[in-house]
């Protein structure tokens, strides 16, 4: 979304006034031309000829992004085997489906088997359970490289305290199971984190794995995760993933050649590919003015974008109705009945009640971890594609609020 002649406008020509005004707000958009640049730049970043993106679902979920994907010719991360249903749903085979789930329980583990994916385990005693049941299904293990890597603790998962991954320095009791049950070990995994900027993380992480692998005589792929940071702020910095592919690229053929063979070199960006083409929107309710600060109230709350009160992300907000008013400095807030503060402090053209906001970078983790929190309706999710909107959700209704409540006479 672009300011063309004081005026906001998506690809095509498209009002976002008016999609709000025609779907309500609160209300996600995606623009497909950014998914589909983002996704160009991680295939050109990377020369391997054996490389593979898989797109971490986590992020965004919805089926037609996913469906989208697909045709750009992603396969897909999934950590829960719902994710797995919701890609099998969109066309994904199920080779191209890399199941990496954490603490789940062996029944998803078994429907993951039926349904014949790719599974990732990071635990011993799953990996000793696995020995035990299904001792002739290949599989992945995802290991703790212990870097300290990510935009805070929240979204650092490969340090020594991270509950995710087996810790590298417990590959020889790995390396016991695998050799005692004669374990068919296809492919090796890690994830260090998200908003990573120096590219040495990512080749420090890479050499550990790659070291570990020359344990592992019959591997098919290595996936080395993602954790790119995109720009969330003007002038933000963000991952120079063009340096990150050409020097993985050349390592990974370095290995490949020692090896003995080429293997599948995989990546799962989810952030990267659907950040910056999401757009939140929502519209003032009200300006309330105390003894010291001016509150933007919104018809939306941490039950629709928790991310900042989560993460304390940074989303750049911009009045679309009034862009061009005389900046005012105002503490963004939502309508849900705990501290939800979207923003501190921060300069705004202008807001007068019934105007539209619209929060940037919200493609990623805004929809997937929204909420029905104080009885609200979750908004609905449009997708651009070519100069159209599509609807690709509708918005929830008092229905959806009560579906699978059931009355009891007491």
């Amino acid at each position: 979304m672009e300011l063309i002649n004081d005026k906001y406008e998506f690809p095509g020509g498209i009002d976002p006034l008016e999609l709000c005004k025609q779907y309500g707000t609160p209300l996600y958009v995606y623009d497909a031309a950014v998914i589909e640049r983002q996704y160009k730049r991680i295939t050109t970043a990377y020369t391997y000829p054996k490389f593979r993106v898989h797109y971490a679902c986590k992020a965004l979920n919805n089926l037609t992004v996913l469906r989208l994907l697909r045709q750009m010719g992603s396969a897909l991360d999934c950590v829960s085997i719902n994710e797995v249903r919701l890609g099998l749903l969109a066309g994904y085979a199920p080779q191209d489906i890399l199941f990496t789930p954490n603490f789940a329980g062996v029944d998803e583990y078994e429907e993951a088997v039926r349904l014949g994916i790719k599974i990732n385990i990071d635990a011993i005693p799953m990996l000793e359970n696995w020995g035990l049941h299904h001792p002739d299904v290949p599989f992945c293990i995802r290991l703790n490289p212990h870097l300290m890597a990510g935009g805070n603790e929240k979204i650092s998962v490969g340090h020594i305290d991270s509950k995710f991954g087996i810790s590298i320095h417990q590959l020889p009791h790995v390396m016991r199971i695998v050799e005692n049950q004669k374990l068919k070990v296809e492919g090796l995994h890690m994830h260090t984190g998200s908003d990573i900027l120096d590219v040495d993380v990512f080749l420090r992480g890479a050499e550990i794995l790659l070291e570990a692998a020359k344990k592992f005589p019959n591997l098919k792929y290595i996936d080395l995760g993602s954790g790119f940071k995109v720009p969330y702020k003007p002038d933000d910095i963000e991952t120079d993933v063009e340096e990150v592919g050409e020097k993985l690229s050349q390592r990974f053929a370095e290995f490949c050649k020692e090896y003995g063979r080429e293997l599948t070199l995989m990546i799962e960006p989810g952030k990267f590919l659907v950040s910056e083409a999401g757009f939140f929107f929502a519209k003032c309710t009200l300006v309330k003015q105390t003894t010291s600060t001016a509150f933007v109230g919104l018809d939306t709350g941490f039950n629709h974008l928790i991310r900042p009160m989560f993460y304390g992300s940074y989303h750049k907000i911009v009045n679309v109705t009034e862009p061009t008013f005389k900046p005012r400095i105002y503490n963004v807030v939502g309508n849900i009945c705990e501290t939800d503060t979207f923003a501190a402090d921060r300069r705004i053209a202008e807001v007068v009640e019934g105007d539209i906001l619209c929060f940037y970078n919200a493609g990623a983790y805004g929809y997937t971890m929204a909420s029905n929190f104080n009885s609200r309706l979750r908004p609905a999710e449009i997708l651009i594609y070519k100069g159209k909107a599509h609807l690709i959700r509708e918005r929830d209704t008092f229905e959806d609020l009560v579906r699978g409540q059931m009355e009891v006479n007491l």
